[in-house]
């Protein structure tokens, strides 16, 4: 059986109302991130991939700066521990391979280090703090 979800490729105007309903709920209302922070005003030079449920429901998203910066990885509580943060970070990097990036960097949460080691993705360097959350920078070479 497939995945109960699907993952497109988007642009910021054609899902800001669904990527953004994912972003509050898990950054902002979750994990207590500044909306100054949240809303950085890089998003509509983005790529972005965003989950829906079959039902139509938004329930992940990220997105890809123009310079191979992946960032914002946000799965709904109740979808987690189901592949969808994997299935994101599958599109994007698919959408890195296929406009020949070199290289992608995330600036992962420490305690998420392991899911991007798992797929690939190498650290370098020390944490530092991104809103208040202990983070590393991670490189994948395509």
């Amino acid at each position: 059986m497939g995945n109960p979800f699907t993952v497109s490729l988007i642009g910021w105007h054609d899902g800001e109302p669904l990527l953004k309903s994912i972003r509050e709920a898990v950054f902002i209302l979750e994990q207590g991130v500044p909306e100054a922070a949240e809303w950085d005003g890089l998003d509509e030079n983005c790529r972005h991939a965003l989950a829906l449920s079959l039902q139509g429901d938004a329930i992940g998203c990220g997105r890809m700066q123009p310079d191979g910066h992946i960032g914002h990885i946000a799965v709904l509580p109740q979808w987690r521990k189901q592949k969808v943060g994997t299935a994101i970070m599958e599109a994007l990097l698919d959408y890195a391979r296929a406009h020949a990036y070199p290289q992608v960097s995330v600036d992962v949460p420490s305690r998420y280090v392991p899911f991007y080691r798992s797929i690939g993705f190498s650290g370098r360097g020390k944490e530092f703090m991104i809103a208040g959350l202990p983070h590393i920078r991670m490189f994948l070479k395509l």
